[in-house]
């Protein structure tokens, strides 16, 4: 199967994806190719969401010789991408190769690493900028952000998203990479969203990074280290 269930997570088994996803943890993949490799994922994990959370409704077709039934995805009109600042950039730009009318929303949102880790192990969060459209019932609403670590940032943009808003008829946390801790805080903060990513990794270290990860996604995609 494209996307397993994984008790409190989904995830893409594409034999793409994992070949992608291993090109992307290489310490030796630099910047460009690293970028790419985001882009793409980002492409492999949108058809897979297509194929396993989108329906499909028969229609009519006039070919050159005749008329015949055919297939075609419902609701590719009624997407939301949220790209949350900054190492989502790339990973959203193919997303947008699957869904290319999808409407888009951005949140600038990182955690204050020099404060560290509190008590439950979130890191305090700061929230720049938030840029969304309007969400409507029959919306299917992906927020894509490679690495869910702690689950601190996402659970602070999921609050965004939610507030105010109708409940979509899919809202997806799309990662590439996550950590144990991060998926659980988040399953328990915002249930009603689904967890799909490529990787469920080992842990978080002391300072909350994922293990074995892949570094720092958004300075490995814009090269500011």
């Amino acid at each position: 199967m494209p996307i397993e269930d994984r008790d409190n997570a989904y995830l893409v088994t594409h034999a793409l994806a994992k070949d992608t996803l291993s090109r992307l943890r290489d310490v030796e993949t630099e910047q460009v190719s690293f970028r790419k490799g985001l882009v793409k994922l980002g492409r492999i994990c949108g058809y897979e969401i297509i194929d396993g959370r989108m329906e499909t409704e028969y229609v009519e077709i006039e070919t050159p010789l005749e008329p015949t039934m055919g297939e075609r995805v419902r609701g590719l009109d009624d997407v939301v991408i949220i790209n949350v600042l900054r190492a989502a950039t790339p990973f959203v730009e193919g997303l947008l190769k699957a869904f290319p009318r999808a409407r888009q929303g951005v949140i600038s949102a990182s955690r204050d690493e020099e404060a560290g880790r509190d008590e439950d192990g979130s890191f305090p969060i700061t929230v720049d900028y938030v840029k969304l459209p309007e969400i409507h019932e029959e919306d299917t609403v992906i927020v894509a952000d490679p690495m869910l670590a702690t689950g601190s940032t996402m659970c602070t943009v999921l609050e965004h998203v939610i507030e105010n808003s109708p409940d979509p008829e899919n809202l997806i946390v799309l990662s590439a990479v996550s950590a144990p801790e991060g998926l659980l805080r988040v399953d328990e903060e915002c249930p009603e969203a689904d967890l799909l990513t490529v990787s469920i990794d080992d842990y978080l270290d002391d300072d909350g990074f994922i293990v074995p990860g892949l570094g720092d996604a958004g300075d490995r995609a814009f090269r500011t280290t």
